[in-house]
């Protein structure tokens, strides 16, 4: 099976799973609401984190999912990608309990930047099997939304002409003690800023003034990322524990954000 033809197939499964909805009602809040008996996919969980009308939903918002899922901004981007980029997409998408397309994308552009190189999509996909697929141990922080995994053949590769292998750069750098200098202190604090201005757009709170308001980058940095008993702890790894984290740790003050505004 063609990545391609995988994915549209994960994209159907997906949809599948959307079209159980039943609609239930909860006596003891009087309300209506959805009930789903997916078999590939944690609707639920998707919902949480996706803003999609119940009511409407579409196989192209289930192709739009997948395709974020495997790394792409919509699917029509995911359609027109060259085959060693849709190879990279499939792996992705089958490490999701291992790495997030968010983390990938911010570890492949952290190499990059440290060490001034932009990798092509050959050197990208040696890099991503050898230090995530093939490797066991890696846990990513986001939610996994399979319920099962598709394992399925891949059909017959054609024969290629094997390039001689690039070196692939990784930083061995560690954090062994803190505090940081005031360098290395201010980049992890403007990474869990980014970070923190990117999931407040995808979780869009509704007292969002005040959610901003709450959030203190030094106070997540000492007591999310960089605690003592974490030490010593990989440069590139405390870096992306400040975007992992993000998102639960953004919904908690959203959650606050609205405790406060209900007592005004």
């Amino acid at each position: 099976m063609t990545p391609i033809n995988y994915f549209k197939l994960q994209a159907k499964n997906l949809y599948r799973d959307f079209k159980t909805q039943q609609l239930a009602f909860d006596s003891e809040l009087q309300i209506n609401f959805y009930e789903y008996e997916p078999h590939y996919f944690d609707i639920i969980g998707i919902l949480l984190q996706h803003d999609f009308n119940e009511d409407s939903f579409k196989l192209m918002n289930a192709q739009h999912l997948i395709a974020r899922f495997a790394g792409f901004d919509k699917w029509t981007t995911l359609q027109k990608a060259k085959p060693l980029e849709l190879k990279l997409a499939k792996l992705l998408f089958d490490s999701m309990h291992k790495i997030h397309a968010e983390e990938w994308n911010w570890y492949l552009s952290t190499q990059e930047r440290e060490n001034n190189i932009i990798f092509d999509d050959e050197t990208r996909l040696e890099i991503f099997t050898e230090v995530f697929y093939e490797v066991e141990g890696h846990e990513s922080d986001f939610p996994d939304f399979r319920l099962i995994r598709l394992d399925l053949p891949d059909t017959p590769q054609e024969k290629t002409i094997h390039k001689p292998k690039k070196k692939i750069i990784r930083s061995n750098r560690k954090i062994e003690k803190i505090p940081l200098n005031n360098r290395d202190r201010k980049k992890i604090i403007d990474t869990a800023n980014k970070a923190f201005e990117r999931v407040l757009k995808r979780i869009e709170p509704e007292n969002l003034k005040l959610t901003i308001e709450l959030w203190d980058a030094e106070r997540f940095v000492d007591n999310e990322v960089l605690k003592k008993e974490m030490l010593p702890i990989d440069w590139d790894y405390a870096l992306s524990l400040a975007d992992a984290f993000m998102v639960g740790h953004a919904i908690q003050l959203a959650v606050q954000a609205d405790q406060l505004a209900s007592k005004k």
